[in-house]
This record gives structure tokens, sequence and C-alpha cells, in this order.
């Protein structure tokens, strides 16, 4: 199988592509064919994921795998160098694997104006994004990748949204091409003042931002700090957000959610601060304290609103709070409790945009007030909604408590570098970041639980008192159940995960 571990990466990102082309070329009045030749691209791909995790050697997870590093662009010293650790392949797999669950929940769900052909190719243009940033180890690829998903997220806002989509499509596409603007010169900048004129992350990460002064190190972590933190989105560079997940169609809202967001957050783990280890440490507190800030302004956010989807917009400010946190205390504990929360929060926040779409597919509306009564009219949804609500407060025993708990306990003891915020002691600082968080758990449980009483509780409102409701459809537990197992499967045994991402976290982060 050694053909397998040369090609894995490259067909893990490029058969996506591949199913786009195939699905161009068939006739747009040929429709089920357009969903079987996605499905089938899709789930290509994710066999491939299957391989990948089947031959990955799980004792050298800190070691870059299944690597391929060709030349590419001469001119530049940009090469095509792809390769997954135990950081990128959970990150990979669960790319892959919500991609398939989309398509799947696509089948009876396209929203309107009803063009398949045109909206499973966006959704395959955007597994190639995700899948190769994940992969990539040149800074110019990543760029690439990284850049790749804007597009299709800008068309399937604005066109497939809601009645604000085209505001909702040009403040996302704004917002995150200025942050990518000022992270391509931070990359430039590394190019030329690292001293090796190298894209090679793997080869930057070694040199530790040496040869650089203190100074130009600072402005060169600004620069990716505002790329990736757009993207996240830390507050307060969030308010594109809430805007592009109320509009967007809910595959849109599903994927945005569960692998867009991990490209920022991602991006700070394997650039930002193994590259700038200085840098990262001075800057942290800083970043510390914008993700508390997240936390509790997100929280209170959602205590506002009276959209459903828009307040699991905003809870996903507040729940990629908890992930910068993580990564800010520059402890192995931290991050390796930031990556756990990545995947939590794509399975569960993921779940909670499906569900938001299916009420507002039943019931026409989102709009809490109106609504009431769904464990009586659709006792299954109900109970799913309930399930993904405990799981998104962070229930010991599901996945969200081991994305948020080790989080919060990081914050004890952080990383001994990390230097003082407004003159205090680094200890000092970060526990007062631990009980900010602490606090916003409450919070968590209070907007959740509120959002689960008026929306399942009680009885229909008049309006939809004599509504014919359909609960669960088959396709619909065809696309939700894996999500489902898996929130229980992490939550039940964390080191499942823990055990993949632990050696390749201590390599960049151990010291």
């Amino acid at each position: 199988m050694d053909w397998f571990d040369d090609w894995a990466l490259t067909l893990a990102v490029f058969l996506p592509a591949v199913g786009l082309v195939a699905v161009l070329a068939v006739p747009r009045a040929e429709e089920r064919l357009i969903k079987v030749v996605t499905l089938v691209a899709t789930l290509a791909t994710l066999a491939v994921g299957a391989g990948i995790l089947a031959r990955f050697d799980y004792d050298r997870s800190a070691a870059l795998q299944f690597r391929v590093d060709a030349s590419w662009i001469d001119a530049i010293n940009a090469r095509y160098h792809l390769a997954v650790d135990g950081i990128s392949l959970p990150l990979l797999v669960l790319s892959m694997f919500v991609t398939v669950l989309c398509v799947v929940y696509s089948w009876n769900h396209f929203p309107e104006p009803h063009n398949p052909k045109a909206f499973l190719a966006l959704i395959l243009l955007l597994e190639v994004g995700m899948n190769g940033t994940f992969v990539a180890q040149d800074l110019v690829l990543f760029f690439i990748f990284f850049e790749v998903v804007l597009l299709p997220m800008f068309f399937m806002i604005g066109v497939w949204g809601g009645p604000n989509r085209e505001y909702a499509s040009i403040k996302f596409f704004l917002f995150t091409l200025f942050g990518s603007a000022l992270m391509l010169l931070g990359f430039l900048a590394l190019f030329f003042l690292s001293g090796t004129n190298t894209f090679q992350i793997p080869e930057l990460v070694a040199l530790g931002g040496e040869g650089i002064t203190r100074t130009t190190q600072h402005l060169i972590f600004a620069g990716l700090f505002l790329g990736f933190a757009i993207k996240v989105p830390m507050f307060p560079f969030h308010t594109w957000l809430p805007d592009a997940h109320t509009e967007a169609p809910t595959v849109g809202s599903v994927l945005l959610a569960a692998i867009l967001l991990k490209l920022g957050t991602y991006g700070f783990v394997r650039i930002a601060m193994p590259v700038l280890p200085e840098a990262a440490a001075t800057w942290a507190p800083w970043i510390g304290l914008l993700a508390v800030i997240g936390i509790i302004y997100g929280a209170l956010c959602c205590l506002a609103q009276t959209d459903m989807k828009r307040l699991i917009a905003f809870s996903s400010v507040a729940h990629m709070g908890f992930v910068m946190l993580g990564i800010a205390t520059l402890t192995t504990f931290g991050v390796n409790a930031a990556i756990f929360g990545m995947v939590a929060h794509g399975l569960i926040t993921g779940m909670l945009f499906f569900l938001a779409g299916t009420v507002q597919h039943t019931y026409h509306t989102r709009e809490m007030e109106r609504l009431g009564g769904l464990l009586k009219q659709a006792p299954r949804l109900g109970w799913i909604l309930g399930f993904c609500a405990m799981a998104s407060l962070g229930l010991p025993g599901l996945a969200g408590f081991w994305g948020e708990f080790p989080a919060i306990l990081s914050a004890y003891r952080p990383a001994g570098a990390v230097s003082g915020l407004l003159g205090a002691e680094p200890l000092v600082t970060f526990r007062v970041f631990m009980v900010l968080a602490a606090i916003g758990t409450v919070l968590a449980a209070g907007y959740l639980l509120w959002m689960y009483q008026r929306v399942a509780f009680g009885v229909p409102k008049e309006e939809f008192a004599d509504l014919s409701v359909h609960d669960v459809t088959p396709v619909e537990w065809i696309a939700w159940t894996p999500m489902l197992l898996l929130i229980v499967v992490l939550g039940v045994y964390p080191q499942l995960l823990f055990g993949i991402t632990n050696g390749a976290v201590t390599r960049l982060f151990g010291g």
C-alpha cells in the first residue's frame, strides 16, 4: 500500500474537485444523477480519510505522515508540500465526515432558488479548500486553500440565503478578505526575514523566529493574528458571523460552524504560535482577554435573541472563546483541549444548525415567540434538540464537556513564558480569565435551556396547532445519527481524540 501513502493526501484534497468537474458535466435537468455523483465523490473522499486513519502511525502522531513534498513554483521557492500529524488528522476527517452528511441532508432540503447542480458544486469546492488547508505544509499552499473557501460560501449565502443575504455575504467576504490580506503580508515577512527564504511551515517552526527582531516578530504576529482571529471569529471581529449564519441556508450554516471557523483556530495552532513563540508569549494574555470577553459577550447576546438560528450563531462566538483561551495558555493541556473543543463544537453546533433548519422548514419561522410544543408535535425532533442543547452547554458525558472544562482548567497554570497583562502576574491574570470563563458556562446553560424551553415545551401556538408536522425523516436520521453517536462516544471516551493530538501538541508546545 505504498502507493496509497504517496497519494492519500492528494486524493483527499482533489477527489472533491474531480466530483465538481463531473457534476458540472451533468445536465441540470438530471437532478438525481447530480446528487448521486456528489454523494459518491464525498463518500470516496471519506473512504480515503478512513484509509488514512487506518494506516496512521499513532505511536508517531507527532511526526508528519503521508508526506508529499514536490517542486511547485520554483521562482518563489513554494513547494507542493502536504502532510498530516495528530493535530491536523482529526480536523481533516471531521471536514470529510461533515461534508458527506451535508450532502445527505441536502437530498430533500434544497433551498430556493432550486438549483441542486450549482449548490452541490459549491459544496464540493468548499471541501477542496477545507481539506487542503488542514494538510498544507507550505504557506503559499495554505493561503490558497484558506482563500478557496471564501468564494463558495459567499455565493452560498448570497444566492440561497435569507432576506438580507446580500448584506451578509458582502460583509462576510470583506471581513475575511481584509484579514487574509494582512495574513499574507505576515507570510511574506516570514519568507524574507527568516534568513532561509522558505515558505515551508516545518522549517519556520524549527527556526522559531530566530534572526527576526522582537519588534518585527510582534508586527508579523499582529498580521497573522488579524487574519486568523477574523476567521475564528474572535471578539471584536465577530460581527460578520451572526449575519452570515442567520442568512445562510442550513447546509451553509453547518459547514461554516463545523469546519470554516476551525480554519482560524487551526492557523493559530499550526502557524502563528509555534512559528513566532516569543511574540506569542507576549500576545497570549491579550488573546486570553479577548477570548473571555467573547465568552461572556457571546452568552449575553444569546440571551437577547429571538431568532433560534441567530442564538446558535452567537453561541459559536462564546464556544470559540473557550478554544482560544486554551490556545492562549500555550500549554499542551490547553492546546489539546482547544483541538478537542474544535471537533466537539463542529459536531454539536453543526447538529444544532441542522435542527434549526428543520424547524424552519417545518414551521417556516425561527422566531421562538411563535414556536413551542415541539415535544408534542415532533417528539423525536424535540428530544434530539434537547440532547444537543445539553451537549452544547457542556454536560459531562458528552463531547462538549471535554472542549470546555480542560480549557478552563488550563488557565489555572499557563505557560511560564507568558508575560503579565497590565502589570499583573501571569498566574493572577489567567486565573481571573478562568473564573470568567467558568461564569460563561453558567450563562451557556441559561441561554440554551431558555431556547429549549421556548421551542420544545408547552403546547403549540394557535397558528400551528392544526399543522401536520412530520417528525424526523429517514434522510435526516441518516445525516444526524453519526454525529449524535460521535458526540456520545467522544464524551464517554475522550482519550480517543486526546490520544491522537497529544504527541503533536507536545512537539509544538511542550517547551
